[in-house]
Order: structure tokens, then C-alpha cells, then sequence
């Protein structure tokens, strides 16, 4: 980290570190960042940032809008989250196939890979928080602790320190993880960063509320960022922090926004934004980066819906026109665009009918094109709705 980049921060201040590193067993003497804790009052900001402020918040309305007009929102929750989860883990550097994710409903645990596992960690750690915030309950340290410790669970990050502040010194950006050659080098251990992660939520709770919630949305996410509070995950941790507020604060009704799939195209981008407001207090170049990713996450995620829901709509007229009006395959095609993925046994358990009557009625959704058998050494006999997973592709930038 070059220390002549950050000493003059208007945003934070160096501290002294010295300790041995875990790796190489080899003793350092180095400085890391504090952040100070965040104002009361937005940044000063440039007119045009301003702009896309206002365009972001427009374009939270309109997705906020299509959410409450979905018949059942929580259908489309799954794709959008499962999407999200792919996309946020591979800016951490823990890639899955978008396909092997959405499959994983369906497909024994067995054969899921590490990355899929972790991935699908993601996925329960952030459906349990949305489950505390939709409960009218806000953040605090100890929910935060268990989303981590989901997202970590069964991880080489499962550690004493899962589900915990954590007790050791981290270095971002680094070869090897040592603390002299990293880009950045995050505050240390201790009582401060305890109270300091305690401090960000109580801001995000209280003292954000008199700030334009994009605004708010962008500073809570750097200072998340910026402190770095747990061993592992705080990327993937930091970017659900910007849906829970935006929950939390009813702005969105639904968490349908997929932050990560923006983002992770422009990594260095980001990356290099957030460090500049450490390094120069550059507000007002990541507050304007941030709000185009808003905007044009809440385009995408619209563009998505409304795919999905015009896929529903045309698969109800292939059935019309093969004189299948309802009964089972109807059941099915109901479910298909917030579960692609389908096997004979898994339309049997959730319709309770026979193994027989699901397997003639996947057959039947086969020769209507609407299903296509999956093969390959890790699925066995899975039924994907390829038109489905191509709205998702498209909307995870694929």
C-alpha cells in the first residue's frame, strides 16, 4: 500500500500494524487505513453526479413499481438472487456456471461442485436476511456475523473467526496474502473495528435517514468496504448491504435488484473508485460510478421480468394451441420461470401426483419444445427450460 497515497486522506487515517504474517511466518512492520466513521450529511457532489443520483432513484422507482405488480414477486426472487449469487461470487473468484447454480434445486449435493456449494451458501445467507429485514428488523453486528457464517459454512474460510468479527489482520490485493506487498491494507483487529462496524449500521439505521438513500446506498457500501470486518466474503457481503438498505429503507418492496452482474464487468473500475475515496476523498467519482451501476441494474432486472413474464405467457399459448388447457403441464409451466430446472421426481413431490403423470407430462412440455433434457455426467435426467436460462444468461451479462 503506498503510504504517500493515503497519509493525507480527508476520509480516514494511517495506523501503525506490526505483528507476524500467518503465511510466511515472517515478522512485519507496516500501516493500515481507519476509515473515519461516516457524516451525517451527504458529500459534496458535482451537478452531474446529482443527475445520476436522480436517474438511479428513478430507476429504483420503476423497478420498485414492477415488483408490486408481479403476482407472485417471490417467484421471481429465485432466479433473480440465484443470478446474483453466481455473479457476486465470481468477483471474488469463485466461478459456477450460471446453469449449475439454478440446476441445483434439483440435483443431488453429491454431485455439486465446491464452487456450487459455496455459491448456493450465498443464496440461503442472503434469503435469511431479507427474511430479518422483512421482518421490520434491523441490521445488527450479531445478524451480520450469521450471514457471514452461512456464506462461509463448509468454505477453507470456515474458520474460529466464521460468523466473527475477525481476530486477525487481512491485506487486499496482495500476492500471497502479505502485508507488504498488498494494494490495500485494511484496519486492524480489535476494539475499533468492532465499534466501527457497530457505528456503520447504527449510520445505516438512524443517522443515513436525512441522506438521499442512493447517496446513503454508496457510502454505506464503501465504508463496509473500506473497514473489510470479517477473515473472507466481505465483497459478496458488502454488495447484499446495498439491497438490505435499500429494503430496509422502502425503497425497494422486493429484493429483485442484482447489483453484482454490473459490477463484476467493471471490477477494476469499481475496485479502483472505492480505494480512490480512501487515497483522495473522491466522493463524487464513486457516487456517480455507483448510481449508473443502479440504474442500469434496475434496467436489466426490469428487462429480465418482463422476459420471464412474456415466456410465461407464450408457453400458456403453446399449450392452447396443443388443446392442453390445464392439469399438470400447466402446474409445471407456472413454476418454470422461477425454477428452470425440473426432474421427473421433483415435479412428482411438489404436485404430489404419480412419478408416472409427472414423467408423461415432462415428455409432453419435451415435445412442445418447451423442455429440453439436460445430459451430462452431473445432472442424470434434468429438464431445463432453455429459454429461461437465456433471459438469465442475459441478465448476468452472459
Amino acid at each position: 500500500m503506498d503510504r504517500d497515497r493515503f497519509e493525507r486522506s480527508p476520509t480516514g487515517h494511517l495506523v501503525k500494524i506490526t505483528g507476524t504474517d500467518g503465511r510466511s511466518g515472517v515478522a512485519y512492520e507496516h500501516v493500515a487505513f481507519q476509515p473515519d466513521p461516516l457524516a451525517g450529511a451527504e458529500p459534496a457532489l458535482a451537478g452531474g453526479t446529482w443527475r445520476n443520483v436522480a436517474r438511479a432513484g428513478r430507476a429504483l422507482g420503476r423497478l420498485d413499481q414492477a415488483g408490486r405488480q408481479i403476482p407472485e414477486p417471490a417467484l421471481l426472487l429465485q432466479p433473480t438472487l440465484r443470478t446474483e449469487a453466481q455473479s457476486t461470487s465470481a468477483l471474488e473468484g469463485t466461478f459456477a456456471p450460471l446453469e449449475d447454480v439454478l440446476a441445483a434445486e434439483v440435483t443431488e449435493p453429491t454431485s455439486q461442485s465446491e464452487e456450487v456449494r459455496e455459491v448456493l451458501n450465498y443464496v440461503r445467507a442472503a434469503e435469511a436476511a431479507f427474511a430479518w429485514i422483512g421482518d421490520g428488523r434491523p441490521l445488527t453486528v450479531a445478524a451480520l456475523c450469521q450471514v457471514h457464517r452461512d456464506l462461509v459454512r463448509g468454505t477453507p474460510a470456515d474458520t474460529r473467526d466464521a460468523g466473527r468479527i475477525r481476530s486477525i489482520q487481512v491485506a487486499i490485493g496482495s500476492r500471497g496474502g502479505a502485508i507488504d506487498t498488498a494494494r490495500f491494507v485494511p484496519s486492524p483487529p480489535g476494539l475499533e473495528l468492532d465499534a466501527a462496524v457497530r457505528d456503520l449500521l447504527d449510520w445505516i439505521t438512524v443517522d443515513s435517514k436525512s441522506i438521499d438513500p442512493v447517496v446513503a446506498a454508496a457510502m454505506a457500501h464503501y465504508q463496509f468496504e473500506t473497514l473489510h470486518p470479517f477473515n473472507d466474503g466481505n465483497g459478496r457481503i458488502g454488495r447484499l448491504l446495498v439491497v438490505l438498505d435499500l429494503c430496509w429503507k422502502g425503497i425497494l418492496s422486493e429484493p429483485l435488484l442484482a447489483v453484482s452482474p454490473w459490477f463484476e464487468v467493471r471490477r477494476e473500475e469499481y475496485q479502483d473508485h472505492l480505494r480512490e475515496v480512501s487515497a483522495t476523498g473522491d466522493w463524487d467519482g464513486w457516487i456517480s460510478f455507483f448510481s449508473e451501476g443502479l440504474v442500469e441494474s434496475c434496467e436489466r432486472t426490469i428487462r429480465t421480468v418482463d422476459d420471464l413474464l412474456g415466456l410465461q405467457a407464450e408457453y400458456v399459448r403453446r399449450l392452447k394451441v396443443a388443446g392442453l388447457t390445464g392439469g399438470l403441464v400447466r402446474d409445471i409451466i407456472d413454476g418454470l420461470i422461477g425454477s428452470p430446472f425440473v426432474t421427473v421426481r421433483s415435479v412428482s413431490e411438489d404436485t404430489g401426483r404419480t412419478l408416472q403423470a409427472a414423467s408423461n407430462a415432462v415428455a409432453r412440455l419435451v415435445e412442445l419444445e418447451i423442455l429440453r433434457e439436460r445430459t451430462g455426467r452431473s445432472y442424470g435426467r434434468v429438464f431445463e427450460a432453455v429459454e429461461v436460462t437465456s433471459v438469465l444468461r442475459a441478465q448476468s451479462g452472459r
